[in-house]
């Protein structure tokens, strides 16, 4: 079965790709990369061999999305929503629940996006704006010479 771009994913299609992505080392490549262009070359080539064709920009689109609505109905859940839910909740959450917590911010709740921090990358704020600190710089004062 050929998918082309703009085609919907198949259940069968997230299936698949659910089973690379389970994968110890596509995990742990995932996890700890921004630039993951080859790893997604990879998947959509492991993906081909399952008989599923997408090309590694809709592979990385939709493990994007899914972590996406994944996060979002584990907040809702967290929060005591649990009327939010998706497909495949169960299989993602084995996938992704020894991933570090992220903080949602109040912008999440209107899902404009996700943000994780950790206190020692967390820029210090007061009131929206960040401290600088000032250096001050002293002039050095010459000598004048008087004959």
């Amino acid at each position: 079965m050929e998918s082309g771009a703009g085609k919907h994913w198949t259940e069968e299609e997230v299936k698949a790709l659910l089973s690379v992505w389970a994968e110890k080392n596509i995990r742990k490549q995932l996890y700890g990369t921004l630039r993951n262009k080859g790893i997604f070359i990879y998947i959509a080539k492991r993906l081909q061999s399952l008989g599923v064709y997408r090309d590694w920009k809709q592979c990385r689109a939709k493990y994007k999305n899914l972590k996406y609505e994944y996060r979002t109905v584990k907040y809702a859940h967290n929060s005591g929503d649990s009327s939010k839910t998706m497909k495949l909740f169960h299989d993602l959450d084995v996938i992704l629940q020894y991933e570090p917590a992220t903080q949602f911010t109040e912008e999440d709740a209107n899902g404009r996006y996700l943000e994780t921090l950790s206190p020692s990358t967390a820029p210090e704020t007061t009131e929206g704006k960040k401290k600088k600190k000032k250096k001050k710089k002293k002039k050095k004062k010459k000598n004048k010479v008087l004959f």
